[in-house]
């Protein structure tokens, strides 16, 4: 079946099989990595000359990103469910600061600190770094980004709030990075404060997705190590799922038998196939 161009973009936007796909999602990756680590180098002291080279490539990856979630959008087969969705939110919020520029809204560079969220879709399942092959394991990715995605985007905003009016404790990132971090720790040191009201907006409620999200998911986590208290190690051949009950004698993701003598050991009751029968004498 011929496939429509549509369909051929769509599908190497998901893609991480094949080399145009893997190649376009580290791209991608790439990209969103690069432009958070632009924003923290610019909360330092640089060059001015260096400073415009990094707004010009940020304005570069940004275009990017705005043809890409036009792609994406076009492609889409209900694109209001997309653009309603958690990663279409976050995709539009990533290139918001590049719709509105031509406006003197500087609150909009906020946003800026969100476009690491675009890294959600990466982060589980088969992904284009690998597999993540036990489903604790994407528990425990999910509540490091989260950890991470906390620390970083509020850090970022509270300093593009503070460092205007506040410049002796929030001078560089490293600063936001070193309140928010003894703020969520509870260790509260009191030596750097925010002194706007929105920027103390931005504690409470940078505190209140920390105690929702982080208890959140590792109570999954927890449930997940009761629920797999019951089960052994036996690596399935053909998906590399690592964890399976200890009864399984099929891959509960792909659906291939397990190796036998993994699956039977501690089951002597259970009949083995003729090739793996004791010989008599």
């Amino acid at each position: 079946m011929t496939l429509t161009l549509r369909q051929k973009v769509s599908f190497y936007l998901e893609d991480i099989e094949t080399p145009l796909g893997k190649a376009i999602n580290l791209c991608i990756t790439g990209l969103v990595l690069l432009s958070s680590v632009i924003f923290v180098v610019e909360t330092y002291p640089i060059p001015s000359r260096t400073r415009e080279i990094l707004e010009t490539l940020e304005t570069g990856i940004v275009f990017i990103f705005l043809v890409e979630y036009g792609l994406r959008l076009w492609c889409a087969e209900n694109r209001w469910r997309f653009a309603t969705s958690l990663l279409g939110i976050v995709d539009l919020i990533a290139i918001l600061p590049f719709l509105l520029g031509a406006m003197d809204f500087r609150f909009i560079r906020i946003f800026r600190w969100f476009r690491i969220l675009r890294l959600i879709r990466f982060i589980e399942g088969k992904t284009v770094f690998g597999y993540v092959t036990s489903e604790d394991s994407a528990i425990a990715v999910r509540i490091l980004f989260t950890i991470f995605s906390i620390i970083f985007v509020y850090s970022g905003i509270i300093y593009q709030v503070e460092h205007p009016i506040n410049s002796d404790a929030f001078t560089t990132f490293l600063d936001a990075v070193y309140f928010s971090v003894s703020t969520l720790s509870t260790a509260g040191f009191g030596d750097i404060v925010p002194i706007s009201q929105l920027g103390r907006l931005m504690t409470i409620l940078m505190i209140l997705t920390g105690i929702l999200l982080i208890p959140w998911q590792l109570g999954d986590l927890i449930k997940r190590l009761v629920k797999t208290s019951d089960r052994q190690e036996i690596s399935c051949t053909q998906c590399g799922l690592a964890v399976h009950d200890k009864d399984a004698y099929f891959c509960k993701q792909c659906g291939t038998p397990l190796p036998l003598s993994s699956a039977a050991r501690g089951h002597p009751s259970v009949e083995l196939p003729e090739q793996h029968q004791p010989q008599d004498g």
